[in-house]
């Protein structure tokens, strides 16, 4: 007896000193480093995270290591970036493939963090002590779409040109609530964001080098130091959400060393992001149209995708499309840790099957609603149409995009008074919300064509 209990204690030794060593070689490596010597088997549920966060982590690596190249060729002058663009594409060896994946892992990027960022919200992953990271998560999905944004003039052509001219007019759109006020002469924020972001009233070379900065400077740096707090954070609140009942499982069984198996799972992850990237980057090629042109607007005039739903909305309304929308629906965001603290919510998606009932019946709502409003403004004309002498403030304060916006407010104070809980309220108006900026989107992206009027197809756009 005395015999086996010896080997037990030995046997117990060498598993700790293996685990003992593992812990040393993870604390002395700095790429290991970054990770908890352990991690929960919760936390590599492929269902769970989906790999998200990591996956961006290594589309912003593809774009550090890419834009590099791009800029060894680049000029950020009006007169040669449009003919520094084509060399190198046409010129410089390998330099088509290395534009294509820069702006394909850009595109990525923007996608994968909308995509996290719905992930971390349906999990509950805010809840507890994650408030500062989720409001840090929003800052970087912010910075991703501006760091996107500058990038777009770059090229210098027509369809970068006209989308940036479309991006400034949806900065100035405060102007119509201080044009209708009769007081832009002496105040005028929209003017100044306007001439803020693009150096003047129309985009020119100061636009041209105030993108190239931002893109190559400030916008990278901010993102790798929001990521490195994001990180930071993500191990102080010790590693990805869990539901309650793994989270206080201390168990040595229910947790995996991060070498070898979070490392190979992470080299998998790159591996898989660069092959995909490397393959649409040889069968897709980035656009790039006719050099800029001020004299010959684009007819449909788009912004950047990623913005067409707001682009969709300002035509409604472009204080309330462009402006008032926009910041009540980040103030929701910036919110929502703050005013949903049902922390028992936590690593569970949905919250369970009354969340995941409310998401539903909340998308299916939003879905009835935004379509019937479409139907009736594209078919029968809104306000304006109806009432040619209306007042402008009325078109401001009434078009879909603000009666949208109330009624998910209202739809969210009544789920709140039915089910006393504010997860579920948070639940029903990012659900609406979401839903909604997806549907708008959609429609920029597939059903404006010139002037902005509504086609089932491009093969039914008028000839020009």
């Amino acid at each position: 007896m005395r015999s086996q209990e010896n080997n037990d204690t030995a046997g117990a030794s060498r598993t700790g000193s293996v685990g003992g060593e593992r812990t040393r070689m993870i604390n002395r490596n700095f790429f290991l480093h970054i990770h908890a010597p352990r991690v929960h088997v919760h936390s590599m549920k492929p269902a769970y995270s989906f790999g998200l966060g990591i996956i961006l982590g290594f589309l912003f690596l593809i774009l550090i290591l890419t834009g590099v190249v791009l800029m060894i060729y680049y000029n950020p002058s009006v007169e040669q970036a449009y003919q520094s663009v084509k060399d190198i594409v046409y010129v410089v060896p390998g330099g088509r493939i290395i534009r294509n994946m820069h702006r394909w892992a850009a595109q990525g990027m923007v996608i994968v963090v909308f995509l996290h960022l719905v992930r971390v919200f349906y999990t509950g992953s805010y809840l507890g002590n994650r408030s500062l990271n989720w409001v840090i998560g929003v800052v970087l999905l912010i910075i991703t779409l501006l760091s996107n944004f500058s990038g777009y003039l770059l090229p210098w052509d027509q369809l970068a040109y006209w989308a940036v001219t479309i991006g400034s007019n949806i900065a100035a759109s405060a102007r119509e609530l201080t044009d209708l006020l009769g007081v832009t002469a002496a105040f005028d924020p929209g003017g100044f964001m306007k001439r803020l972001l693009i150096g003047g009233e129309a985009v020119g070379q100061p636009a041209l080098s105030r993108f190239f900065a931002l893109h190559v400077i400030f916008l990278p740096l901010s993102i790798l130091v929001l990521t490195g707090v994001h990180l930071w954070r993500i191990r102080k609140d010790g590693g990805i959400s869990r539901p309650a009942a793994s989270a206080t499982d201390r168990a040595g069984d229910q947790k995996w060393y991060a070498w070898p198996v979070l490392m190979w799972t992470e080299l998998a992850l790159l591996l898989g992001t660069v092959a995909v990237i490397l393959c649409i980057a040889l069968l897709a090629d980035a656009p790039l149209l006719e050099q800029a042109n001020p004299s010959y607007p684009e007819n449909p005039a788009k912004s950047p995708w990623y913005f067409l739903g707001i682009q969709e909305l300002v035509s409604y309304s472009a204080f309330s499309g462009g402006l008032l929308i926009p910041v009540l629906y980040l103030a929701f965001l910036f919110s929502i840790p703050y005013v949903d603290r049902e922390d028992r919510h936590v690593g569970i998606w949905f919250s369970g099957q009354q969340g995941w009932k409310v998401a539903g019946i909340a998308a299916g709502g939003t879905l009835l609603l935004v379509l019937s409003q479409l139907f009736v403004m594209i078919r029968y004309g809104w306000l304006r149409d109806w009432l040619p002498g209306i007042s402008q403030g009325f078109v401001m304060l009434l078009n879909p995009a603000t009666l949208s916006a109330a009624l998910f407010i209202l739809a969210s104070e009544m789920v709140r008074w039915r089910t006393s809980s504010t997860r579920m309220a948070a639940l029903t108006l990012f659900t609406c919300t979401f839903v909604a900026l997806l549907i708008f989107t959609a429609v920029g992206i597939w059903f404006r064509g010139p002037d902005w009027e509504f086609y089932w197809s491009p093969a039914r756009w008028p000839v020009q």
